[in-house]
């Protein structure tokens, strides 16, 4: 009797052991659980290696403008310089003639006062020609000298930034192989909208931004390039059900960077999308890559694939149910 009471107790003990490590680890799992799939590590990388790729493709782009007007003003300056070439030579072979004393003995065999005024009022002004006309020459050719050095640098310059691009490139690719990686189809749509371009610095580059403006699809608050974004695909056609601010422990999301938008009509379905509802995630997709650069997209996700800048259309499989792998609604992150 004893034995067997031992024995419920036992058995007890273990259910009520195995109950309290289910209640334990339960919360933890959930806090750490990730609805948009990936990690937060991985998100990190990719924006790094995004707004890196970014800022490197805007210098670059910096450079290549500075280059054309620099080879055009070596061509003017070259131009010029070969123009005055024939002055220089005149200048050359009139000093070579008259030298120091034939310059007196034309001022001296003047004749009179007014023709010694005349005659040395013409040296003067001839003087103040050759002068300017080699002062011109020179300053042509050391035009030209200081736009080669400079187009040199330009030169150095975009190679260093197209080496900072590859490797960005690099980093995003070996992030993106947690998730698969490998080359993808992608979404392409040729008839796209063209969207309005989002406001840039002088410079070419993005302003920094924080999360100031009201969201429409919450009661949080993203990013005016976001809202900026959003507005434009809601011009274009695509005006499911969005939600861009929400809390979470990582991403673009609780910055005001992203937005995720449904794929069905009715709402985030917890299947993937098919038919028609497909269809609309395909375009959107497609709408959001083709004026990546004119919105300041970061990276599109759907359909377990995800695209970036510099890496094209990529594998994207996390694990989990739709919503992680992006078959339900299409993810966008914003710079």
């Amino acid at each position: 009797m004893a034995a067997s009471l031992l024995r419920r107790c036992t058995a007890l003990l273990a259910l009520l052991a195995a109950a309290v490590a289910l209640v334990l680890v339960a919360p933890a799992s959930a806090a750490s659980a990730d609805p948009e799939g990936g990690t937060k590590k991985l998100r990190i990388t990719l924006e790094n290696a995004a707004k890196g790729y970014d800022a490197a493709k805007t210098r670059l782009a910096n450079s290549k403008k500075r280059q054309k007007q620099l080879t055009e003003a070596l061509k003017r300056s070259e131009t010029n310089a070969t123009a005055l070439t024939s002055q220089v030579n005149e200048v050359a072979t009139r000093v070579y003639q008259m030298g120091r004393v034939n310059t007196i003995s034309l001022l001296l065999g003047s004749g009179s006062a007014n023709n010694f005024m005349e005659r040395l009022q013409s040296l003067d002004m001839l003087a103040k020609m050759d002068s300017g006309t080699l002062a011109g020459y020179r300053n042509e050719i050391e035009t030209a000298k200081k736009a080669k050095t400079a187009l040199d640098a330009e030169v150095i310059e975009q190679q260093r930034q197209v080496n900072v691009m590859a490797k960005k490139k690099r980093e995003a690719e070996l992030a993106l192989a947690e998730v698969g990686g490998g080359a993808a189809g992608g979404f392409v749509d040729p008839d796209s909208a063209a969207a309005k371009p989002a406001p840039r610095n002088s410079d070419g580059s993005w302003p920094k931004e924080s999360c100031t403006v009201k969201d429409p699809t919450s009661s949080g608050c993203i990013t005016p390039r976001t809202l900026h974004a959003y507005q434009e695909a809601q011009a274009a056609g695509f005006k499911r059900y969005t939600v861009c601010f929400s809390e979470r422990s990582s991403g673009e999301h609780p910055k005001g960077r992203a937005c995720d938008h449904s794929a069905a009509s009715g709402g985030f379905e917890n299947s993937a999308a098919t038919g028609g509802d497909k269809t609309y995630g395909d375009r959107l997709a497609a709408f959001y890559v083709k004026n990546a650069g004119e919105l300041g997209v970061m990276y599109v996700i759907w359909y377990r694939q995800i695209w970036m800048p510099s890496t094209g259309w990529r594998a994207y499989s996390a694990g989990g149910g739709p919503a992680a792998v992006h078959t339900n609604h299409v993810h966008l992150s914003m710079l």
